[in-house]
């Protein structure tokens, strides 16, 4: 198996600035952006020290099919993508907010209420809920968009009155939110999956509010099989997770959440391994597609040779 891409060193001619996100690297070329996934992962805010083959190729071929499917409900930065790990487009304004939707309770959710919390993001959480429940209603629960360290909760009420988004703004960017989980809700049940909950973000381009970065990847949702849903709940089970979730409750059980004076564990080589094969088995189970795994052998350089086709014609 491939080490991975950790990291690209590239510099094109008209290139304007680059941006290195946890997982994503960004060339901009003006009001034009290329942006490369590379098999970076992230969890609690921190990036692991090692990557995962083929995740970069699977996040990117998703979302470039996801938000293709879901440009009649809001446009997308989205113009081509040239390269597998690569997607190029639109450079947007981005929001300062991710709106997080959850359909279950579970994640950063279910921790929160089990500390014995009932409310998240100013939503109120019904009493007597068990962990994987549905809630009644979908629950928008936004986070600050940070440049640095930690996204925090915040509330649809903090977020107007400290001038974040615009009244008229958010209340789009709601109604973008709850159409854009629905169509997930429908494509996942059409795959035996239940689509958990899931992150958005928005940009404006030229005034235009436009879904950005990614939409219901593994990295971005939590999805659960359909078909083993009750039956575990009712047990109290864990649920099978086709999302990033294992990778954090692995962490947890190493004894790391990401905060201050905590070691990120040794990730061993298996299961690497097994981090990997459960993005290609997501892949595989929400496209209905094989996935058909890239070579690795100078891939760096066919990378760079793609953006560099696309920019030298701006």
């Amino acid at each position: 198996m491939s080490d991975g891409i950790t990291s690209t060193d590239f510099s094109f001619e008209n290139q304007t600035h680059k941006y290195v996100g946890k997982v994503r690297e960004v060339y901009e070329f003006g009001d034009k952006l290329a942006m490369v996934a590379t098999d970076r992962i992230s969890a609690f805010d921190v990036v692991l020290p090692r990557p995962i083959p083929y995740k970069g190729q699977v996040l990117n071929q998703l979302a470039f099919k996801f938000l293709a499917g879901t440009k009649d409900i809001v446009p997308n930065w989205v113009e081509s993508s040239p390269h597998p790990n690569v997607t190029f487009g639109k450079r947007c304004e981005p929001f300062k907010v991710e709106m997080v939707i959850r359909g279950y309770l579970a994640g950063h959710a279910w921790r929160e209420y089990s500390l014995g919390k009932r409310s998240i993001c100013g939503r109120p959480m019904p009493e007597g809920m068990r962990e994987n429940d549905r809630f009644p209603t979908p629950l928008i629960t936004p986070t600050t968009k940070a440049d640095h360290g930690h996204d925090e909760d915040i509330s649809r009420e903090e977020i107007l009155s400290q001038g974040i988004v615009s009244e008229k703004d958010y209340r789009q960017l709601e109604d973008y939110t709850f159409k854009l989980f629905e169509h997930g809700t429908q494509v996942a049940k059409e795959r035996g999956l239940i689509l958990v909950d899931t992150k958005y973000e928005f940009g404006k381009y030229k005034g235009e509010i436009y879904l950005i970065d990614e939409v219901h990847t593994p990295d971005s949702s939590r999805y659960f099989y359909e078909n083993t849903y009750h039956e575990l709940l009712e047990k109290g089970e864990a649920q099978k997770q086709l999302s990033k979730e294992f990778v954090r409750q692995w962490l947890i059980s190493e004894g790391f959440q990401g905060k201050e004076g905590q070691k990120i564990p040794e990730i061993p080589d298996e299961r690497i391994a097994l981090i990997s094969d459960r993005y290609i088995e997501l892949y595989e189970n929400i496209s209905g597609e094989k996935f058909v795994k890239d070579d690795y052998h100078d891939k760096l350089a066919q990378i760079k040779n793609s953006i560099a086709q696309i920019s030298d014609t701006l």
